[in-house]
């Protein structure tokens, strides 16, 4: 809890560190936003993001069932993306596993930023047909592909 105190208070000092800079005393300030910034986590613990926990597990929790959370069998969509020709596989990949900007997939794959458009809309439209059938993911197969249009 330190460590998220102290970056909190980081963090809230770098936004106001011109103001901060003007005053005469930074430490006080300073002081000041770390006890503000353990008032706030105190008060408010149901609305934290993280749960906090002594030792970071080794793996991930698994679903009732003994698989993944979501139910992904990994194979099923590794056979999927096999079915996708080169190009667009690729487009997808790294549009949507590696999470890289359409530019930056445009420069990796020496396309134009409209070739990288059409062939992941073509890409995620075939895995939604390949998938659809709910194999994948029990019954969910569609709502773990990216939203159409985005």
């Amino acid at each position: 809890m330190a460590e998220d105190l102290v970056q909190t208070a980081l963090a809230r000092m770098y936004v106001a560190w011109p103001k901060v800079r003007r005053s005469d005393s930074a430490d006080a300030y300073a002081r000041r936003v770390l006890v503000n910034a353990y008032i706030d986590e105190v008060r408010r613990p149901r609305w934290r993001r993280e749960q906090t926990v002594s030792e970071p597990p080794d793996r991930p929790d698994t679903g009732p069932d003994g698989g993944w959370p979501d139910a992904v069998d990994g194979d099923v969509i590794r056979t999927a993306l096999a079915e996708l020709p080169k190009r667009m596989r690729a487009a997808v990949v790294l549009r949507h596993w590696l999470d890289l900007s359409v530019e930056e997939t445009a420069s990796l794959l020496d396309c134009s930023e409209g070739t990288v458009k059409s062939q992941t809309a073509k890409g995620i439209a075939r895995l939604r047909s390949l998938l659809g059938g709910g194999a994948a993911v029990s019954g969910r197969a569609p709502s773990m592909l990216p939203a159409e249009g985005s």
